[in-house]
């Protein structure tokens, strides 16, 4: 049977708490920005450009068209064949955008339209 020592038991809660230590500072240092320049460094960017600057986010959409979509619009179908399809996705991220020196906004909503920042909004209501 292995003996266990007071040292190993010392040097492995070390080790662990280094560990965690670590962990806890590399997951706390995600960069936040002020509102301007969050808009001024993100529009109109492209999704590489943002996944290389603020990561995976916490949340993906797709923009789906209704089934009766074309309906609602006066019975007439929009579709006419010559336009291109549009592509829009909305990535969300967490706690990125302050609103004050002390608080951030609960979440940010960047809109893609064919693989472009056209839209950002911050929530404290979701």
């Amino acid at each position: 049977m292995a003996r266990i020592t007071l040292n190993k038991i010392l040097i492995n809660g070390l080790i662990l708490g280094l560990l965690t230590a670590t962990t806890a500072f590399a997951v706390g240092a995600v960069k936040t920005y002020t509102e301007n320049e969050f808009l001024d460094k993100f529009s109109g960017k492209t999704k590489t450009v943002i996944a290389e600057k603020l990561g995976v986010p916490a949340k993906k959409e797709l923009s789906v068209k209704p089934s009766n979509a074309s309906a609602m619009v006066g019975g007439k179908d929009v579709d006419d064949g010559k336009s291109k399809k549009v592509k829009v996705e909305m990535w969300y991220y967490k706690n990125i955008v302050k609103y004050d020196p002390k608080h951030t906004y609960k979440e940010t909503e960047i809109t893609f339209v064919n693989d472009r920042v056209l839209n950002i909004a911050f929530f404290n209501n979701k």
